[in-house]
């Protein structure tokens, strides 16, 4: 298989899709988008942050399900279809009685390669402006923070994880040449801090970012996605992005970049015995 050669470069699709309250719904168009990734040529398809439901504490409880239910049982089918890695955003995992913020991997196989629960929760309150508590209903997990494709490590975190530079360090310093961030931004910090977040991660750690976000629902009510589902590159540039709306975005990952920005700027190798350890 090709997962087995490394390649210097590699397809990714980001499916930026809108969701509703209907579950069926969102499995039946994450499986439209992920066959559009496939129709591309992509290598790797990635899907948003809680892309079976409505990013809503409401919902996340009657979403909820585990490896075994419909959600990643999709991922892993068309994982295998279409012959890429798909990363499954993230879907909201029941597991005894807590609830997970989870994204599931699936090899071109439909082998699970990963399943990491969000650690950093988004418990935040503006005043007047957006507030939400996932810790109401979830629970901070771990798990799997690596994963291999085309040869290449991957590192994986989701959303809010992505705020905590030491977190996301310990990715690159793992080896990780590419960052695969799910996540929900909202219509306050999305335009603020979303692509600053994305391209300084990018030159924190040297690596591709990717950003996979769900675009803004056409309902009025309920949580206000950012969308803007963006590439950055190791050098801190924004190779590919999309607006509010649904979206497949493809860009190629370049590895060679990786590998020239890490020697003409030795970061990851620059710390001095002094440095604190991770």
């Amino acid at each position: 298989g090709r997962e087995s050669n490394m390649k210097e470069k590699l397809r990714v699709a980001i499916c930026q899709m809108e969701t509703v309250p209907d579950k069926g719904e969102n499995l039946k168009k994450a499986r439209e988008m992920l066959a559009e990734a496939g129709m591309l040529r992509a290598d790797i398809a990635v899907l948003p942050e809680m892309f079976n439901c409505p990013y809503d504490i409401r919902f996340f409880a009657g979403a909820a399900e585990g490896e075994a239910g419909d959600s990643c049982r999709m991922l892993a089918e068309e994982a295998a279809f279409h012959n890429m890695v798909v990363v499954g955003g993230t879907i909201p995992e029941r597991d005894g009685d807590r609830l997970y913020n989870t994204c599931f991997v699936y090899d071109g196989q439909g082998q699970r390669l990963a399943r990491y629960r969000k650690h950093h929760l988004f418990d935040i309150d503006i005043p007047g402006q957006v507030s939400f508590r996932e810790s109401r209903v979830l629970s901070s997990g771990m798990g799997d923070r690596f994963f291999m494709a085309g040869g290449h490590r991957f590192g994986l975190a989701i959303c809010y994880d992505i705020r905590f530079p030491e977190f996301i360090q310990q990715l690159s310093m793992g080896g990780a040449e590419a960052i695969v961030i799910p996540g929900a931004f909202n219509h306050v910090t999305g335009p603020a801090h979303w692509e600053l977040l994305a391209r300084t991660r990018a030159v924190d750690n040297q690596s591709y970012v990717l950003m996979a976000a769900p675009a803004r629902s056409r309902n009025k009510g309920g949580y206000q996605s950012h969308g803007h589902s963006m590439i950055a590159d190791p050098w801190g540039t924004v190779v590919a992005t999309a607006g509010e709306d649904e979206a497949v975005v493809v860009e190629e990952l370049d590895f060679s970049l990786v590998e020239k920005v890490r020697r003409e700027l030795p970061l990851l190798s620059g710390r001095t015995k002094d440095d604190p350890v991770l």
